[in-house]
């Protein structure tokens, strides 16, 4: 077979036969002259598991079916030549190394060859020496490359993990900022309250008295208008109650100071709904009425409940003491009322907070017949500055704190919505914090429906 390949002693096996896991070490021979096929096969067998093919065809139909990390082809074959087996395999299978043989020696070949995606283009008749190197090259360049894909995939894998990691330390870091925030926040409003609360009360305490002073003072006038005074006397006296207005200040005073001791219990009511809100004496757990906790929230939010195109319904059931941190849960409640307000403001509808015990599970349910949440929003509304809400007017922290309170007193928020109907938002918490565990996966603790 001179003519094909130059004779040499047989060559010493310098690799064992390879893994033929994914198709390494594993070649395939194609060539119409069996006695071509025989010698490349008895050479290339010692280090490499091979088999071999007569035709393009006959080498598709295995490749179909097994991987190569080599195909040693002929140029020129009866049929399908080995261009077009070379074509095919460059487009199917790319990952398998092409060698092609040929007994022209022309440069155009070579580079067409080459362009279409050969790794070599050998002459016949070639060296053993020379097509072992080059098979060997062959099959570690596609190593090397496959080697190259998986670090490339690990890294981007890797990466996907970082981007989550980061996404999370992101949702941690609000959440941190948040609760910083809201805890300067109930300082302020516990310090607010503080001072408000005494200078209240002696408002309140000389109302009461102001206003009997003011009755006895008005007895007093009443009796000085009933004497007879002389002309001159009375004329003065006229002009003087002219002047102040006297009639209208008499018949309006007792109005007057009532509408003052109002506006100073509407002052201690502020001061006693903050100081219920903010719970700063409240640190640790401790049983507590949440029905209370939800009046002083709705009380704060009186700008938007108050309005007479919003309807407010309470269906409360009999609740036990819940132990909790009530002034977190406070946060709750404020953020899913504003929701609601903010959700049924444009249609002047309903809200309704409704509360039920299941087993061991205190209920809290936030509803409204507002707006409703597209279907495409439902699973990303608990991720940290996710917001529907125009520029300015939304951060987007808000559900997630929510879902990060619940989910640290061993609780789970759910939410139903649709869009055009309403939504609603139900809260479970533990009457007995102590005998649940805090959940760990965050997946657990939420769930949605449409």
């Amino acid at each position: 077979m001179s003519n094909v390949l130059e004779d040499r002693p047989s060559a010493n096996a310098t690799l064992a036969v390879a893994n033929c896991e994914d198709g390494d070490g594993r070649i395939l021979l194609v060539d119409d002259e069996e006695s071509v096929r025989s010698l490349l096969f008895d050479f290339l067998s010692e280090s490499y598991s091979c088999e071999t093919a007569s035709s393009t065809r006959e080498a598709l139909d295995k490749l179909a079916v097994e991987q190569f990390a080599l195909v040693i082809s002929d140029m020129i074959m009866p049929g399908l030549s080995g261009v077009e087996l070379l074509r095919e395999v460059s487009a199917q299978y790319p990952e398998t190394a092409v060698i092609m043989l040929s007994g022209v020696n022309r440069a155009q070949r070579v580079m067409d060859a080459v362009r279409l995606g050969a790794f070599d283009y050998l002459v016949k008749p070639c060296d053993l020496d020379v097509l072992e190197r080059c098979v060997e090259r062959a099959i570690e360049r596609r190593t090397l490359r496959r080697e190259a894909r998986r670090y490339k995939e690990d890294l981007e894998r890797r990466n996907e993990e970082l981007a989550a990691q980061k996404l999370e330390l992101e949702r941690l870091q609000a959440q941190l900022v948040h609760s910083e925030k809201m805890a300067s926040l109930g300082q302020l409003a516990a310090g607010v309250a503080h001072e408000l609360n005494n200078p209240a009360g002696f408002i309140i305490g000389n109302m009461e008295i102001l206003k009997e002073c003011a009755e006895d003072i008005k007895r007093l006038l009443l009796f000085y208008d009933a004497l007879q005074f002389a002309p001159e006397i009375a004329a003065q006296i006229a002009a003087l109650q002219d002047e102040i207005g006297y009639k209208h200040t008499l018949g309006d005073l007792r109005s007057i100071i009532e509408d003052c001791r109002e506006g100073a219990e509407r002052i201690r009511n502020i001061v006693q709904n903050l100081r219920t809100f903010s719970r700063l004496d409240e640190a640790e757990l401790k049983r507590v009425d949440l029905h209370e906790g939800i009046n002083s929230t709705i009380r704060l939010l009186s700008r938007y409940y108050s309005a007479p195109d919003i309807t407010l319904r309470r269906n409360y059931s009999d609740l036990p003491a819940v132990e909790c941190y009530a002034g977190q849960l406070n946060q709750v409640w404020m953020n899913l009322l504003v929701n609601a307000a903010q959700a049924v403001s444009s249609k002047g509808v309903c809200v309704t907070v409704s509360t039920r015990l299941e087993e061991e599970m205190a209920v809290v349910s936030v509803s409204d017949t507002g707006c409703g949440i597209p279907a495409e929003n439902l699973g990303k509304i608990f991720d940290p500055f996710f917001t529907t809400k125009p520029v300015g007017e939304g951060t987007g922290l808000g559900l997630s704190i929510a879902y990060g309170i619940i989910t640290r007193h061993g609780g789970r928020i759910t939410v139903e919505s649709c869009a055009g109907r309403g939504t609603t938002f139900t809260v479970y918490i533990p009457v007995n914090a102590r005998l649940f565990e805090i959940m760990d996966d965050d997946a657990e603790a939420i769930g949605y429906t449409t």
